[in-house]
């Protein structure tokens, strides 16, 4: 097996940019940042795919990432490391059955999570990542609109209750972050009471009222880096822990309980999806191609290009008021309990 020095000066001489998902392997994060790629959340792999000069993209994640940067670099050939790889929230929202309940609410507002189908991003108006998430439906909310989200419940109920928009939400969840048990958490943080909880809001209500601060992932390992608590409990998929000790490497991470006293385990919180991608895929794909490159259908991927942008734009709008104004909220976590020490 090469070394990761040894796979990063392949992938710079193919000229191919590496991008990788925090939830993936360490060894795959630490490879991508090695070769000039990227490790980011999905909305900074989108943007660092779209930007980079590099006309392949080797996307370590899963396949809605991949058909994401697809769609905004069409002209780019993108490989996802493992076809196989993919999302439950994706799967459990198939485009025939969304487009059946879009059509019970024409009056709406189409805002679908980046963890879809290309094909269910080309029935939205908007395409978001968590990120982002908050402000766009407060946005919409301000402008006195009627919201139908898809596909993940818990990030749609909680946007809901910080924002009272009017919204109708679908009926999906991620298997990673629903699992995540309140009554084990509040039992951990009787245990450690100096640290401070980090929720992804992807996860069940009873969870995200036990945090001190909720957020995606790029937002949870700012917050790990920045607050001064030293101890950090968290509840996202555990792969985040190789980002957040290096951003933060005096302090110490536990990663949030997903099983009952019964469990085999205390936190089983990792995508199998996102396993899927290896260092030796990456080897692979270097030494032999793959002929079954990202493909998405002109017609699908103009509707759903559409609803991208108007996140980029919605994002760089932001990012230019708050240059502005010197807002020091900018890349906050999107919710934060106050009192904490």
């Amino acid at each position: 097996m090469p070394s990761l020095q040894e796979l990063a000066t392949q992938l710079q001489e193919k000229n191919i940019a590496l991008i990788a998902h925090y939830y993936t392997d360490p060894l795959v994060q630490d490879l991508a940042k090695l070769s000039q790629g990227c490790v980011g959340d999905s909305l900074e792999m989108a943007r660092f795919g779209h930007d980079h000069p590099a006309q392949t993209l080797m996307v370590a994640g899963v396949k809605f990432m991949a058909e994401t940067a697809k769609i905004l670099s069409p002209d780019k050939t993108v490989y996802l490391l493992d076809q196989d790889a993919t999302c439950s929230l994706d799967i459990h929202c198939p485009s025939d059955a969304f487009a059946a309940f879009k059509a019970q609410h024409p009056d709406r507002v189409v805002v679908v999570y980046a963890n879809t189908s290309a094909a269910v991003k080309a029935q939205a108006d908007w395409v978001i990542t968590s990120s982002i998430a908050l402000d766009v439906v407060r946005h919409l909310h301000n402008q006195g609109k009627k919201i139908l989200w898809a596909p993940d419940k818990y990030l749609g109920h909680w946007i809901q209750s910080q924002t009272q928009a009017d919204m109708v939400i679908w009926d999906g969840a991620c298997v990673v972050h629903e699992e995540f048990k309140a009554k084990e958490l509040a039992a951990l943080q009787a245990q450690h009471p100096e640290a401070l909880t980090l929720v992804h809001p992807e996860s069940p209500a009873d969870v995200i009222a036990l945090a001190d601060i909720v957020g995606s992932t790029t937002q949870l390992i700012k917050a790990a880096s920045t607050h001064p608590a030293t101890l950090c409990i968290v509840a996202t998929d555990q792969h985040i822990l190789h980002a957040m000790r290096q951003a933060a490497p005096h302090k110490q991470f536990i990663a949030a309980p997903t099983a009952g006293h019964s469990g085999s385990c205390k936190s089983c919180a990792f995508c199998p999806w996102m396993g899927l991608n290896t260092i030796e895929k990456v080897q692979a794909l270097l030494q032999q191609p793959s002929t079954t490159a990202i493909e998405v259908p002109t017609p699908v991927r103009t509707k759903a290009f559409q609803a991208l942008k108007k996140m980029l734009d919605f994002a760089q709008q932001n990012q230019q008021r708050v240059q502005t104004s010197g807002d020091v909220e900018k890349d906050q976590p999107l919710f934060e309990h106050t009192g904490m020490a």
